[in-house]
This record gives structure tokens, sequence and C-alpha cells, in this order.
């Protein structure tokens, strides 16, 4: 089980504990999900991150939404430890 790969949203979100430390992925390449949002709330366009990253589709950045929206979803329990 260490060593599974888990896939989300249609399988572009990877999770591989041997590819970047276990973040999540876009199709198990070496670029985050975060990486890709950390540049759209820069305000940076699609079209330009495709041009940075020309391995990434538009499918791959709408998955990385997806893929926050979905996390947003859970229900969190916040706890003082002070």
């Amino acid at each position: 089980m260490a060593n599974e790969i888990l896939t989300y949203c249609d399988g572009r979100i990877t999770i591989n504990p041997a590819v970047c430390n276990g973040k999540p992925t876009l199709r198990n390449m070496r670029i985050t999900a975060q990486t890709v949002l950390e540049y759209l709330s820069a305000g940076e366009t699609e079209a330009e991150i495709l041009r940075q990253y020309p391995g990434l589709e538009a499918a791959d950045i709408r998955a990385c939404l997806q893929f926050a929206t979905r996390l947003m979803e859970q229900h969190y329990t916040l706890e003082s430890v002070a």
C-alpha cells in the first residue's frame, strides 16, 4: 500500500509516494497541482501556464481546480494545542 499510486479527476491528478514526495501531481509528471494553483492565484492565464509547461493540457489545469474544490468540500475540525 505504501507505493500505491492514487488517481483523481479522471486520472489527471496522481499521488505517487515516489514522485514529488507524494504531493498531488499532474499525470504522474513532476508538476504539482500546487504549482499550477499558485500560478493561477498569481493571475497567470491558462495560456501562459500551458506555454511554460508544454507537457500540460488545458484539462490538467481544470483538474487542479476541481481537485482543490473537492478538498474544500471536506469538513475540518480545529483544535487548540496550546
